[in-house]
C-alpha cells in the first residue's frame, strides 16, 4: 500500500465513505473529539487504529459485485399457478419468498368472488331497474353499511376472520425484512391490518393511491323524497346524499416481518429492510407516500379491481431488487406477475380463476426478465 500521513488516511477515510466523525468514532472506539484532531493534524491515530482506517480504505474501493445476501434461502423460479392459494401454500418453502404485493379481495361484494361472509340476500349483486339504466356505475347491488340484518354486522369480523385465515402463511415463507404490501379496501382495510399484525407483522406505513378515475355515486336524498312525493322534504335536504364521498384514493397498507437485529444486518443477511427511495422517485416523481398512477394506453378494462402496472413497478422496486421473488397469492389478471418480471424479478403468482390465469400468461408473452442470472419461466 503506498505510504500515507496519518491524519490525511483518516481524512481519505471519511471522503471515501461519508462517515461522519461520530460514526467512525464508535466504529473504532474512540471520541468523536479525536478523529477531528486526526483530521487536523493535532495528533495521530494510534497503530490499531491506522489498521481499521486502512482496511476502510480498501473495503471502500472494491469494485467488483459484492456478494448475495448472507443467508441462503431455497430458490423458486417464476410460476403462474392456477390454485387456491390457501391450500397452494403448503408448497412453499419457509423464508423463500422476498416480497408479497396483492391486490386482496376487499370484501364488499364487488362480485361473486368478492363476497367473503356467509350472510345473503336476494338482492345481493343483483341490480334494479335504475341500475341497469346506469351501467356500470352501478352494475351490482350491494349491501347497505348498516346491512340488512342483524347477521350483517359480523361482516366485518367475517373478513377479519377471512385475512387471518391466510395470514400466517404470509408470514412464514417470507424472509426477515421482506415486505408484504396489501391493497385492501377503505371499508375493511382495518380489518385485514389487525389479522396480519396478530399473525405478527409488523405494520410499516400506509400508502394512497390517486385513482385516475372514481365515480361520486352518491344517491341524492331530495331524488329520494321526490319520488315519494315528499316535496317539502325533497326542497329541505336539497344538497344533501345518501352514501359516501368520491372515493379518489385506494389504501395500501405496507407491512414487513420482523428481523433479528437491525435493518443494515438484516440487508447483509437477506438483502431486505431498506428502501430504494431514489429508485422509487424516479418512477413516481417524488418520494410522497401518496401515489399519482394511471393506467398506459390499452392496459385497463381486464378486471374489475385492475391496478396499473407503473404503480406495481414502483413498489417492487422501492423494497427488492433484481432477482427477488416477488409473490402474489390474488393475482387477478396478473398485473404483479407482469411488473415484476419488467423489474427483473421473478414471481410467484396464484389465482383460482383458470381464464385469468390463461390471461396472465398472455399478458406475460413477450415480457422479458433482465434481472443479472434471472430467466423467467411461466408454468404450472
Amino acid at each position: 500500500m503506498i505510504e500515507r500521513n496519518d491524519h490525511n488516511l483518516t481524512r481519505e477515510v471519511v471522503d471515501l465513505t461519508g462517515l461522519t466523525a461520530s460514526a467512525l468514532a464508535r466504529k473504532l472506539r474512540v471520541k468523536a473529539a479525536d478523529i477531528s484532531a486526526w483530521i487536523r493534524g493535532r495528533s495521530l491515530p494510534p497503530p490499531e487504529c491506522v489498521e481499521v482506517l486502512r482496511e476502510l480504505i480498501e473495503r471502500a474501493g472494491v469494485s467488483e459485485p459484492l456478494p448475495g445476501p448472507r443467508v441462503q434461502r431455497p430458490r423458486l423460479e417464476s410460476r403462474i399457478v392456477c390454485a387456491d392459494s390457501r391450500e397452494y401454500f403448503s408448497r412453499i418453502p419457509d423464508e423463500s419468498v422476498d416480497c408479497i404485493l396483492s391486490d386482496i379481495p376487499y370484501g364488499i361484494g364487488l362480485d361473486d368472488w368478492d363476497v367473503l361472509h356467509d350472510n345473503s340476500n336476494s338482492a345481493y349483486l343483483g341490480a334494479s331497474e335504475a341500475q341497469r339504466k346506469a351501467g356500470q356505475v352501478f352494475k351490482r347491488r350491494r349491501k347497505p353499511i348498516r346491512g340488512w340484518s342483524a347477521a350483517d354486522r359480523d361482516i366485518p369480523a367475517q373478513y377479519y376472520e377471512w385475512c387471518g385465515s391466510w395470514a400466517g402463511e404470509w408470514l412464514r415463507v417470507l424472509r426477515p425484512g421482506g415486505s408484504a404490501m396489501v391493497f385492501a379496501g377503505r371499508r375493511l382495510g382495518h380489518r385485514c391490518t389487525a389479522a396480519l399484525e396478530d399473525a405478527g407483522f409488523s405494520y410499516r406505513d400506509m400508502l394512497a393511491w390517486l385513482r385516475p378515475r372514481a365515480v361520486f355515486r352518491a344517491q341524492r336524498l331530495s331524488v329520494v323524497y321526490r319520488k315519494r312525493g315528499a316535496l317539502a322534504e325533497a326542497k329541505k335536504w336539497q344538497g344533501w346524499r345518501v352514501g359516501n364521498l368520491r372515493p379518489a384514493f385506494e389504501p395500501i397498507s405496507w407491512f414487513f416481518k420482523p428481523y433479528a437485529d437491525t435493518i443494515a444486518e438484516n440487508v447483509l443477511d437477506h438483502g431486505l429492510g431498506a428502501m430504494n427511495a431514489e429508485r422509487f422517485s424516479s418512477l413516481s416523481g417524488s418520494s410522497d407516500n401518496i401515489l399519482r398512477f394511471g393506467f398506459e394506453e390499452g392496459e385497463g378494462g381486464l378486471h374489475e379491481a385492475q391496478k396499473p402496472v407503473a404503480l406495481l413497478e414502483a413498489l417492487i422496486e422501492l423494497c427488492t431488487i433484481p432477482g427477488q421473488l416477488v409473490l402474489d397469492p390474488f393475482m387477478g389478471s396478473g398485473s404483479t406477475a407482469v411488473a415484476a418480471a419488467r423489474c427483473g424479478r421473478r414471481y410467484v403468482a396464484i389465482e383460482q380463476d383458470r381464464e385469468l390465469c390463461d390471461l396472465a400468461r398472455e399478458r406475460l408473452e413477450g415480457v422479458s426478465q433482465e434481472g443479472p442470472g434471472e430467466p423467467g419461466s411461466v408454468r404450472d
